[in-house]
């Protein structure tokens, strides 16, 4: 009986892995959907994709009118809402949570003849994938710690809101597969009454996989309580990308000089290598004229401009960093180092700033240069020994930083040949960057309106508060891109 039972199972098993490889083989019907349970990328459909063409996010106008303007005043309540994915708290969410994330038809899109199979394929994947996955959230302590982070991210900006004068503010916050659910969420601010509404993705570069996912998933919620969430009920405006932001870029920049001086004389003048490694999305979404592959580039061109704009500037240096810090550094670094390595080699050799894609899944091309392949590269054929890994599209730790950076990637990279490794940590509760997106909040509300129906119809290439920082050479955004080129200093 027990023999027969297992042959059931073992038929039914095979009988749905038949069906997912007639999907992945009809391309016009399936859209890649392995996603490790351990990489929590989210994704949009092909169709939904292909809405972000360049010349659509380019030409989309404004809404006219700001938050200001229409009806929002400072002794009014304001909310604010993030967005963000979510993760299991506990090894025993982790099926649940892969069970939602495999159930949304924007990771797994399925033609209409065969739709019934949505829910029954999630729960097949979640089943295969929990046990491996609970292990890898094991290992950083029996789950996601990014609703305890991004729980303090809301309370904080809150608190610098209330400091703005903005006296009747509350700050949300929305998960996309796991509690709080975005549902959720919208009830709890529906019955707090509030006047107005400032969404703002945690992602700082957009993408349909991320922000997309989420703010279609808003979009949905809307339409179907018009007489509640609609423009004319509550006035409400989306911040979709804030890479540029002076605020956010000087924060990151802080992170990576605070790893710097953990670097001695001997290590310095040997040469220093900054990576920069962004979640990877797949080449298909960049052609379907998803932005993040541009928005990224140009992040850590802004970034790695900042780090040696500092690292040059006995003006701007004790500004940015701490003042022992700034001691430390002006021990290590000559202060009349430039641009140029090659001026005296007897002097630090400088820094070499580098772009890759971490998490890729499945048999499709995804952006490269892979990380993995890259550390590789770095420390087995250019012999790279010190080194500084920087998680550049993510907020606050999880597993994607934890495990998969601090744990797989810091071992390849020492057994590559590297000898110093530092990594570089999330933005977190960074007190720059809660400043930076409590600003974000209040420059929202004097902008131009742009809503959720446009950002999750249309898609949009933000234009507002893209200030970029004095002095930055454009060139420096042209030479980092997909294969690996670097800026050395």
């Amino acid at each position: 009986m027990k023999i027969a039972k297992n042959r059931v199972t073992s038929l039914y098993s095979r009988l749905i892995i038949s069906i997912v490889v007639v999907m992945i083989a009809s391309a016009s019907a399936f859209r890649p959907f392995f996603i490790t349970a351990a990489r929590y990328n989210s994704g949009a459909s092909a169709k939904f994709a292909t809405s972000f063409k360049e010349d659509v996010l380019n030409k989309h106008a404004l809404s006219n009118g700001s938050l200001t303007d229409k009806t929002f005043k400072k002794d009014a309540k304001l909310g604010v809402l993030f967005l963000n994915l979510g993760g299991p708290e506990t090894v025993k969410d982790v099926e649940g949570f892969l069970y939602n994330l495999f159930a949304d038809p924007d990771i797994i899109r399925l033609p209409i003849c065969m739709r019934w199979l949505q829910k029954p394929l999630a729960w097949f994947i979640a089943n295969r994938r929990a046990p491996k996955s609970s292990i890898a959230y094991q290992s950083i302590g029996g789950g996601s710690p990014i609703v305890k982070y991004t729980r303090e991210q809301a309370r904080l900006v809150q608190e610098a809101l209330v400091q703005r004068g903005l006296k009747q503010t509350k700050v949300y916050f929305a998960m996309r597969y796991w509690h709080p659910f975005t549902e959720e969420v919208l009830k709890e601010i529906e019955a707090d009454q509030i006047d107005s509404l400032v969404v703002v993705p945690l992602y700082p570069q957009f993408s349909v996989s991320t922000s997309g996912s989420s703010l279609k998933l808003l979009k949905e919620v809307f339409n179907q309580q018009p007489s509640v969430w609609g423009t004319d009920k509550l006035p409400h405006t989306v911040v979709p990308a804030w890479f540029q932001r002076p605020g956010y870029v000087k924060t990151m920049a802080k992170l990576v000089l605070d790893q710097v001086v953990k670097f001695n004389q001997t290590e310095m003048q040997q040469g220093l290598h900054v990576l920069f490694s962004a979640h990877g999305v797949p080449e298909s979404y960049i052609k379907n004229g998803d932005p993040y592959q541009k928005q990224i580039t140009e992040c850590v061109a802004l970034v790695s401009h900042e780090v040696t704009r500092q690292l040059a500037s006995d003006k701007l240096r004790p500004r940015a960093i701490s003042a022992q810090t700034a001691k430390l550094l002006a021990q290590q670094l000559d202060k009349t180092q430039t641009c140029s390595a090659e001026q005296d080699p007897n002097k630090v050799k400088g820094i070499t700033f580098h772009l890759s894609f971490q998490s890729r899944v499945g048999p499709v091309q995804w952006l490269r240069p892979y990380t993995d392949d890259m550390l590789k590269k770095m420390g087995e054929e250019e012999k790279v020994r010190n080194l500084i890994v920087v998680p550049v599209s993510f907020v606050s730790e999880h597993i994607e930083t934890l495990e998969e950076i601090d744990m797989e990637y810091k071992e390849l990279a020492l057994e590559s040949g590297v000898t110093h490794w530092e990594r570089a940590p999330a933005l977190n509760t960074e007190p720059g960057f809660i400043q930076d997106i409590a600003d974000l909040v209040v420059d929202a509300l004097d902008s131009p309106t742009l809503t959720v129906a446009e950002t999750a119809s249309k898609g949009y290439e933000n234009k507002m508060n893209q200030q970029m920082i004095p002095g930055l050479d454009t060139s420096i955004v042209k030479s980092l891109n997909t294969t690996g080129a670097r800026i050395s200093l």
